[in-house]
């Protein structure tokens, strides 16, 4: 067992963990944080999505240990304290960017990340569309999706291209 400490959404937390745990195990398992979810274990539906130190992974595919001492941000600490949505949040429920729901928390992370890598940029559909290709929907044809990352984005001041 290896003694790691992270801070989760604002909150230092320390645990025992293998040294094979993943991330997303830790998360969902010690630290009951499950809006994280576990798609394919393979790092392709991004469904896992999480930042470490303001970066976009995948946390299926990085190890606890490796969050030594780092800043994670789950989906859980995206909205406001008061429970007030993030703008990418109210974004994808106001324009239908979820169907199941299931890849949503890792679409959040990702369009946060990539609103975040792409300041300088207006943001078009197809910047919008290859930024997510990491990330799967089985549910929706993805238009919604891009429309709510768009809206997101202008909600959070970045440039958007009409």
């Amino acid at each position: 067992m290896v003694k790691i400490s992270v801070n989760v959404n604002g909150t230092e937390h320390s645990a025992d963990v293998e040294e094979r745990t993943l991330l997303v195990e830790f998360l969902r398992e010690k630290l009951r944080l499950t809006g994280t979810h576990v798609g394919c274990d393979t790092s392709q539906c991004g469904a896992c999505t999480v930042h470490l130190n303001g970066r976009s992974i995948k946390a299926c595919t990085t190890l606890a240990v490796q969050a030594d001492g780092q800043a994670v941000k789950t989906i859980e600490g995206v909205a406001a304290k008061d429970g007030t949505l993030h703008p990418m949040q109210a974004a994808f429920r106001e324009h239908h960017g979820l169907q199941c729901g299931f890849c949503t928390p890792g679409m959040v992370m990702s369009a946060l990340g990539l609103v975040e890598r792409n300041k300088d940029t207006a943001l078009t559909d197809d910047l919008i569309r290859a930024e997510l290709e990491g990330n799967l929907c089985r549910c929706t044809g993805y238009q919604a999706i891009v429309k709510s990352v768009a809206a997101g984005a202008a909600a959070m001041g970045a440039k958007v291209a009409s």
